[in-house]
């Protein structure tokens, strides 16, 4: 796994970055579900950006925050990093976002079981979905009353992650190039992030990162949710919120790659 001194830092810069990040958005939901606060949409989806803009400005340092696979599948594409760092950069992060769902859990364990005992929801029943939703994403959002079939989600998912990795590379670029500073990239980053859940987050609850949802939601599994911790589709929550964003990622850095080529051909 470490090749050398620098490997264990890139190692613990994403996994540290994606816990920090993962502790406070789901962290936000948590508190919204169980204590009625943070009852509006702006105020969950503007928590997320903090804490993605925070988890970026610790730990860029070290990895440079890169902090979800579908970033550093982009990356990867681009030949910006190696496929031993792509390797490196998914098992901290799903490591990371694995962590931050059992701290999570512990912190707010007996609060979820005063919920579900003033609710009467039976963990692993399907209606402890309500709780479940803590930690990984369900579509439609159990919140919102939206008409989302698995395709229209799994729509959502890749769009929305293209919108955010498309701006991320534009935000890198364009720091690289002075045209941004660079103290101002991790706070666009994080407002960026909060503008796309505002959009998608009413169908989907909007995942834009597979680490981010398949850790806390392996965690919910374990942790007696079982299979009510999944969409009722079979394998749904792997093709909305573990395909859908690589598939958006990869299609804005083959965008990239376009734009970048004609570029080149044009000097």
């Amino acid at each position: 796994m470490f090749q050398d001194r620098k490997s264990y830092s890139v190692f613990f810069g994403e996994f540290f970055g994606t816990f920090i990040l993962t502790v406070f958005g789901c962290g936000s939901v948590a508190v919204s579900v169980l204590f009625t606060e943070h009852l509006g949409l702006f105020q969950i989806a503007l928590l997320w950006g903090i804490g993605v803009a925070l988890a970026i400005y610790t730990t860029r340092g070290l990895s440079g925050a890169h902090l979800n696979p579908a970033v550093s599948t982009a990356l990867f594409i681009l030949k910006r990093i190696s496929l031993f760092r792509l390797f490196q950069d998914w098992v901290a992060q799903f490591t990371g976002a694995f962590f931050a769902g059992w701290i999570l859990l512990l912190l707010f364990e007996p609060s979820i079981v005063a919920y579900e005992e003033k609710f009467l929801i039976i963990r692993g029943n399907p209606e402890s979905f309500q709780t479940a939703k803590i930690f990984g994403e369900f579509y439609p959002n159990p919140s919102y009353n939206a008409v989302v079939s698995l395709p229209l989600a799994m729509t959502a998912e890749a769009f929305g992650t293209f919108l955010l990795v498309g701006g991320i590379l534009l935000l890198i670029d364009s720091s690289r190039c002075k045209k941004l500073g660079n103290d101002w990239v991790p706070l666009c980053i994080g407002l960026l992030v909060s503008s796309i859940i505002c959009l998608i987050a009413p169908l989907t609850q909007a995942g834009l990162n597979p680490a981010r949802d398949f850790g806390p939601r392996l965690v919910a599994s374990l942790a007696g949710w079982g299979e009510a911790a999944y969409p009722k589709e079979w394998g749904g929550f792997f093709w909305v919120y573990i395909l859908a964003p690589l598939v958006g990622s990869t299609v804005a850095a083959s965008v990239t790659l376009l734009f970048n080529h004609g570029d080149e051909s044009s000097e």
